[in-house]
């Protein structure tokens, strides 16, 4: 364990590591990356054999995409297939957000409370939120 103490609620407690990125299955891992290296402002940093990470500087490996050969997307919000993670993008202006995610291939979920957020899914099916206007404190 490292050193440094965390806190959290007020409760201290010892670090055990730290978030080095987090990996999506999908089927054509090139393709998604390219996909959020546009959205995100990202670059790829390594590209190997079915696995892709892209990162904000060289080295940076911050979001990684995997080949499943028997992939099966989720539905969001359809229960039987859940969407188990998803990102939260924060955007200035949502409407020119939502025009830039659609022209490179998003789809919009229109749902029932939209103040802060709208609902998009890649174009392997992940979903995926923007978010705008206030910071949420939760």
């Amino acid at each position: 364990m490292e050193a440094v103490a965390a806190k959290h609620a007020d409760i201290l407690f010892d670090v055990i590591g730290r978030l080095e990125k987090t990996v999506i299955d999908c089927p054509d891992p090139r393709a998604l990356a390219k996909f959020y290296c546009q959205v995100l402002g990202m670059r790829v940093n390594e590209d190997i054999d079915g696995w892709v990470v892209i990162g904000s500087e060289p080295g940076l490996r911050q979001l990684a995409f995997q080949r499943v050969t028997e992939w099966v997307p989720p539905r969001w919000p359809d229960p039987a297939y859940p969407q188990q993670l998803h990102l939260d993008i924060r955007v200035n202006d949502a409407n020119q957000a939502e025009q830039e995610l659609l022209a490179l291939g998003a789809t919009r979920v229109p749902g029932e409370r939209e103040t802060s957020l709208r609902v998009f899914t890649d174009p392997a099916g992940h979903p995926f939120c923007i978010v705008f206007g206030g910071h949420s404190t939760g």
